[in-house]
């Protein structure tokens, strides 16, 4: 994948209803609001309890380092001027790809935001060479599992153990994978 003429922290992607831009100050209260949703906080590793503080981590300093390192293209997702969710496209060395993953507000779920995100940073990708684009949904989370169906992800296999979950013990996840040509 070839980076090298793109400005990762001022990226932004667009699609017929979403804007995928950086997180700015005025993200705080609504990702912290999101994140006291009990599923985001089930399938995510977002800290539990979620505070303030922890969003305005997020929001300030880890989305823009990651950027800024290019590490991952981090972003919120907007629809109609507000924000839904998040979606990253994170730049995972190996055979795999890079990785998508995503989370929508609650207020915000059943319109298919995540699918319609997960497609356009898959398609970015694969506009700068990506050979091919990954994603992980935990084998129990059918709504992560649709919406990667949804944007015309794969699935390949489940890898076993790989999630590890807040009480010590690990899960399995699904692997889905998208194609230039899918």
């Amino acid at each position: 994948m070839d980076l090298s003429h793109v400005d990762l922290a001022t990226e932004v992607v667009r699609t017929e209803r979403l804007v995928l831009r950086p997180y700015r100050q005025d993200d705080v209260d609504a990702v912290h609001e999101a994140c006291q949703d009990a599923e985001i906080q089930r399938w995510t590793t977002v800290p539990s309890p979620y505070t303030r503080d922890d969003a305005v981590q997020f929001v300030t300093i880890t989305t823009g380092s990651a950027r800024a390192a290019g590490r991952a293209l981090t972003t919120a997702i907007e629809a109609d001027g507000r924000f839904v969710g998040s979606a990253g496209l994170h730049f995972t060395p190996g055979p795999l790809g890079p990785a998508v993953g995503y989370w929508v507000a609650p207020w915000a779920r059943g319109h298919g935001y995540a699918a319609e995100a997960a497609r356009a940073l898959a398609d970015w990708a694969f506009t700068r060479g990506a050979a091919r684009v990954h994603l992980t949904a935990d084998v129990a989370n059918a709504a992560s599992q649709n919406a990667a169906r949804r944007a015309g992800f794969l699935q390949e296999g489940v890898i076993r153990s790989s999630l590890p979950y807040r009480d010590g013990s690990r899960g399995d996840a699904a692997l889905f994978s998208l194609l230039p040509g899918d």
